[in-house]
């Protein structure tokens, strides 16, 4: 299958990227012209637009990382809000949509809203972003003053603090400064390719129980 891409119909095979020249109008179209559907992944940056297609090995670790993400805010007993998918749009300058997107610190500035004001509501305080193709970028986050991001690429885990107006990488989290999280994602990692996500989880769980009392 090969790629085709216009203002009226998209078309990607799995796992596909392609970099376009782009006007803000250009990447408003393709993003209506993509409905309600999450795929293909849609950013736009310095007049230019990334479309790529996942492969489910995407999806699969998204869903692995944030819910190792959500059982350590669980047993830390802190309150937040998550959102997947979510676009984060500044008009003219950047659009982009982080696999996943945790308000831990500000969760009560977006509690109840249906719709995230990028400009004037504070950006969320951590995103994940899964790269499987070279498509993600952490100083994509920059316009939004992220304060901490996840990359995961190649089983391996990624941390980015915003110091300065610029990502610094870092080796633990600042929501989880006592955890060693490349050990901890890497456990989970193992036993998801030997069994399946479901089980990472719940031996995550153990282990917490077992070594972090």
């Amino acid at each position: 299958m090969f790629a085709l891409v216009s203002l009226d119909k998209i078309e990607l095979p799995a796992g596909s990227l392609v970099r376009l020249p782009a006007t803000w109008l250009d990447y408003q179209t393709l993003s209506r012209q993509r409905g309600d559907n999450s795929q293909p992944k849609i950013k736009y940056h310095n007049g230019e637009v990334l479309l790529m297609s996942p492969l489910p090995k995407h999806g699969r670790d998204a869903h692995l990382i944030a819910n190792i993400i959500i059982t350590l805010l669980d047993y830390l007993g802190r309150e937040y809000e998550a959102f997947t998918p979510v676009t984060m749009a500044l008009p003219e300058t950047s659009g982009i949509e982080p696999d996943y997107s945790f308000y831990i610190d500000h969760w009560p500035a977006i509690a109840g809203k249906a719709r995230i004001d990028w400009v004037n509501d504070p950006p969320p305080d951590l995103v994940l972003e899964i790269d499987v193709t070279s498509y993600s970028n952490v100083d994509d986050y920059l316009p939004y003053q992220v304060p901490e991001i996840w990359l995961y690429r190649q089983k391996n885990l990624y941390i980015y603090w915003l110091d300065n107006q610029e990502y610094i990488p870092r080796n633990q989290s600042q929501y989880f400064p006592n955890f060693n999280l490349q050990n901890l994602v890497s456990f989970c990692g193992e036993i998801a390719d030997n069994r399946n996500s479901s089980m990472a989880i719940r031996q995550l769980k153990q282990h917490l129980e077992d070594f972090y009392k």
